[in-house]
């Protein structure tokens, strides 16, 4: 018999119902442990080691992400909106530096960048009065 001639229903209280064409009694070709007694309940998770292990997986990620997205805002920042984009992308690099991210560079280069946003408004507010390019002259 196969598992496809019969159908397994879990009741609410936990036992197994076996049913189906192939079904001759309540052993018949059903699984251990699926006889109409409760399953054995599912070891519950240990907290440690593992826990610890993704959920510092998922911080690095995340730290990562920063530091890329800082790194990207930095760059956009030096062409539009560099009076918000300057600002996060400092923000997004030194959150990312303070979570220890895989990519150093990228987020301190994103620092850098978000530093340089702000040093091109300075250059055009102090240049022109505006914070707008001017390349007609």
């Amino acid at each position: 018999m196969t598992l496809t001639d019969f159908a397994r229903r879990v009741t609410d209280s936990g036992t197994c119902t076996v049913t189906g064409s192939g079904a001759a009694g309540p052993d018949a070709g059903a699984a251990p442990g699926a006889t109409g007694q409760a399953p054995a309940p599912a070891p519950a998770p240990v907290a440690g080691a593992g826990a610890d292990a993704a959920a510092s997986r998922a911080v690095g990620r995340e730290a990562d992400g920063l530091a890329v997205a800082s790194f990207v805002l930095g760059l956009l920042g030096l062409l539009v909106f560099n009076v918000l984009l300057g600002p996060t992308a400092i923000v997004m690099a030194l959150l990312a530096l303070a979570r220890r991210t895989r990519r150093r560079g990228r987020a301190l280069l994103g620092l850098a960048l978000g530093v340089a946003d702000l040093v091109v408004l300075a250059v055009l507010v102090t240049g022109n009065g505006a914070v707008a390019w001017d390349f007609g002259g």
